[in-house]
């Protein structure tokens, strides 16, 4: 389904093995103030069982064990898993694991789906074709929240803008909330 070299296992688990955090997820301002974005938007609802694909070192997915009585985190880079899984590690709950988005929704119902950082990985056409595999299966009430910086950068094969256009194009979602920051946009959307 995937050409591009920047949504391979090798990209990602050598950038991970160079970097214990290479985009400073753990550390930087400006992450932590976009994780805090995104754990408030969600805020005010208790998920039953929520979905972060491309979890990276779990910085994200720690903050969404408080949020929800499950989280299913997955990742390419088996370095990464290890990290996340170490971070994670007394959240109840909380299971982090080696996989792919294209592998798809995993078996089951979720009631939240948070794709953070990670949609500008896929040509467009693929990223398509990756939410409806995401979103088809969810059951009315179930959110969608994506978060995507909106710079540019070489191993991006879209701008973030274009990321959340594809997913609002959805008809099987209605947009419930939008925040467009200096760096990064935000939109929660609900499952109809």
């Amino acid at each position: 389904m995937t050409s591009a070299s920047t949504t391979s296992r090798e990209f990602f688990e050598g950038i991970y093995r160079r970097d214990e955090d290479p985009w400073r997820f753990a550390s930087k301002p400006q992450e932590l103030k976009r994780y805090e974005a995104i754990v408030k938007a969600l805020s005010g609802r208790r998920y039953r069982r929520a979905f972060e694909p491309g979890c990276s070192i779990g910085v994200l997915t720690l903050a969404l064990g408080g949020l929800c009585e499950r989280v299913e985190a997955i990742d390419l880079s088996p370095t990464a898993v290890e990290r996340a899984r170490e971070r994670t590690g007394g959240v109840s709950g909380v299971e982090v694991r080696v996989g792919s988005l294209t592998d798809g929704l995993p078996p089951g119902e979720f009631d939240l789906v948070v794709l953070s950082e990670i949609g500008y990985y896929f040509t467009p056409q693929v990223w398509q074709e990756l939410t409806a595999a995401l979103i088809q299966p969810l059951q009315a009430g179930a959110t969608v929240i994506a978060c995507h910086w909106l710079g540019h950068s070489v191993d991006h094969l879209m701008h973030g803008d274009d990321v959340h256009e594809i997913l609002r194009s959805r008809g099987e979602l209605r947009l419930q909330q939008q925040q467009r920051h200096e760096t990064y946009r935000l939109d929660i959307w609900e499952r109809v």
